[in-house]
């Protein structure tokens, strides 16, 4: 069934569907719209769930880790200064090895205050031990969250699913709405590994002496190292059943292309447009689309990036004093690979600036005509003073 839905309804539609029995979350601008429709399916009947009115969002994630604990399929969701409340405890939620799925709106911090989109959010977050999947359109989000609590609960990690403030959580548009039946044949009722039980005692989250706390850290990682074949499957799965498909990343054209532009949410759209456009023009250039950033993909990076001359990453946010977060992951990987072409850094769209087809054509034309990065970020679209 198709549904006209704005991207934050596509998430609550999926939570829905994923038979989520436990939501905890605290409003905040842009994410509000999906907890207030979680919790009118709560109150209603729609769902069999309890929803947790909590004070801030740093409760939100302490109530969802011990619904989790217990055993409970689990969800919740924050935005920008939310998120960055929760920090402490993210580190818990993944060092307890819990499934937890929640939902990230990725909006600008302050000062000065904005509500509008930003990737810096979710990005400051990225050694919390949290998977991060990146979506484009309300298609992707309502799929991406039906496969986030496979994954989750495959590799015992915490998702987060994150979409763009406003041009992707308040922007409608058709979306395909599975029926339930279907979706519990790709995801089964939960049937947790760790779990709190009475008849069976354990501590969670105990003290860790120097003796046991690197091995747990390792097994974190190990947990990571397999994420990505684990969502391949995933997807598999997913596409033998609804007959879609996204991948860690997606190339565009990027075969032949001499320039790649690498980019994530909703900008990709746009991006197409463009990248269209300047092939009809003769000029070889491909889209790099990135989905998953944590674990971060280096194989597929080095596959669809190693052959190009030139790379040009557009960055919404900005790790002060370095450069683009992505732009600088992205050296990282090709840094000890054979082939190393040049990776040029672009800031722009930042705080909900618009990044428009102009922008991203200068941004190419600058790739184009300059032989080595002169900087390891230009910042394109900013004000005349």
């Amino acid at each position: 069934m198709k549904e006209v839905l704005e991207g934050s309804h596509a998430v609550s539609e999926a939570v829905k569907l994923a038979r989520v029995q436990v939501i905890a979350a605290y409003p905040i601008t842009p994410q509000t719209h999906i907890s207030e429709a979680l919790s009118e399916f709560c109150a209603d009947g729609r769902m069999d769930a309890r929803f947790i009115c909590v004070e801030s969002e740093h409760s939100a994630m302490a109530a969802t880790i011990g619904a989790s604990s217990a055993g409970v399929r689990t969800f919740t969701a924050t935005s920008s200064h939310g998120l960055a409340l929760m920090h402490e405890l993210l580190h818990w939620a993944s060092g307890a090895r819990l499934p937890i799925v929640m939902a990230e709106v990725n909006r600008a911090l302050g000062p000065g205050w904005n509500i509008w989109m930003d990737q810096s959010d979710s990005l400051s977050q990225r050694d919390t031990g949290w998977i991060q999947l990146y979506c484009e359109d309300g298609q992707e989000v309502l799929d991406t969250t039906l496969q986030a609590f496979r994954l989750a609960e495959m590799v015992n990690l915490p998702v987060m699913v994150v979409l763009d403030a406003f041009f992707l959580s308040h922007t409608y548009e058709p979306v395909d709405i599975p029926d339930q039946e279907t979706v519990d044949r790709f995801l089964p009722r939960f049937s947790p590994r760790i779990q709190i039980d009475t008849k069976n005692p354990c501590a969670i989250s105990q003290m860790a002496p120097p003796a046991y706390y690197m091995e747990m850290r390792h097994d974190i990682h190990k947990a990571m190292r397999q994420v990505e074949s684990r969502f391949e499957v995933v997807e598999e799965e997913f596409e033998a059943i609804f007959g879609r498909k996204y991948g860690q990343m997606e190339a565009v054209q990027c075969d032949d292309a001499e320039i790649i532009m690498v980019i994530a949410g909703t900008a990709a759209s746009t991006c197409r447009h463009v990248i269209q456009e300047l092939r009809s023009q003769g000029e070889k250039v491909g889209l790099l689309r990135l989905k998953m950033f944590r674990p971060f993909p280096t194989k597929q990076i080095r596959q669809f990036l190693g052959e190009t001359r030139k790379i040009a990453v557009i960055d919404r946010n900005f790790s002060f004093g370095l450069s683009g977060i992505f732009a600088h992951e992205i050296r990282a990987a090709l840094c000890n690979h054979d082939k190393h072409p040049p990776v040029f850094g672009y800031i722009t769209g930042l705080g909900g600036r618009d990044v428009t087809p102009e922008i991203l054509k200068e941004i190419y034309q600058i790739t184009k005509a300059t032989p080595f990065p002169k900087e390891e970020s230009v910042w394109v679209g900013l004000n005349k003073n």
